[in-house]
């Protein structure tokens, strides 16, 4: 019999072909009181690693109760994505003789988790799409991609990431993703560069096939980026 509740929630997905990498979502298998059991577990596994780091966590104050702050972390903030459902993003009719039909760009500040070395990822993304027969409030944008972003990813799969959840949210094929982010891993260690950027894309529909429609998008951002809005 498993010891930990971990354990067994892997073999249950083992069993059922679930994937779960760093940047899944499996928040059908974590409620709140599984939630709270893993991170009475997580805090277990921090203490042992912070024991293995020589850091006398009983008697240095600095270190007392890190183990538990890093579990709820993990599982609270920097990761939550995975564990929590997708935001509810109620649609609204765009179908009437008054229709929108133009762009939407929503610009998204964003914080991330390089799932390589567990280095913080900060950045913003900007989110074009073109309004079809239904449209989303402005924040279930950001909420969409901050949800995608909590999690321990790439930025590459990050941009696809959003891409497909706003596609999905909205029945929209007409969707853009722009992110420009600072990677901790290479701020923070290895070459610890003072100033590195890295700059994401993903075209899809209208954005990557009509070129107007692209330079629009790019336009977008660049008055947005100018004005720090």
């Amino acid at each position: 019999m498993e010891k930990h509740l971990s354990q067994v929630l892997r073999k249950q997905m083992k069993a059922e072909g679930k994937r779960y990498w760093a940047g899944d979502n499996i928040s059908e298998y974590v409620d709140e009181d599984t939630k709270h059991s893993l991170i009475n577990e997580a805090t277990v596994a921090f203490e042992q690693v912070l024991d293995v780091l020589l850091i006398d966590r009983e008697n240095d104050p600095n270190s007392k109760g890190t183990a538990e702050r890093l579990a709820k972390m993990y599982f609270n903030e920097i990761m939550a994505g995975r564990y929590e459902e997708s935001p509810n993003a109620t649609a609204f009719p765009n179908d009437t003789d008054g229709a929108y039909e133009g762009m939407l760009v929503v610009r998204s500040e964003l914080k991330s988790m390089c799932s390589h070395h567990h280095q913080p990822v900060t950045g913003v993304a900007y989110i074009g799409i073109i309004a079809g027969a239904k449209l989303i409030g402005l924040s279930k944008y950001t909420r969409i991609a901050q949800w995608c972003a909590r999690r321990g990813t790439l930025q590459e799969e990050l941009c696809m990431d959003i891409a497909r959840e706003i596609m999905a949210a909205t029945n929209s094929r007409d969707v853009a993703v722009y992110i420009e982010a600072e990677h901790g891993c290479c701020t923070n260690r290895g070459i610890m560069a003072h100033s590195s950027l890295t700059q994401t894309t993903v075209l899809k529909g209208a954005f990557g096939t009509d070129a107007s429609t692209k330079k629009e998008f790019f336009d977008n951002i660049k008055l947005q980026s100018r004005n720090g809005k």
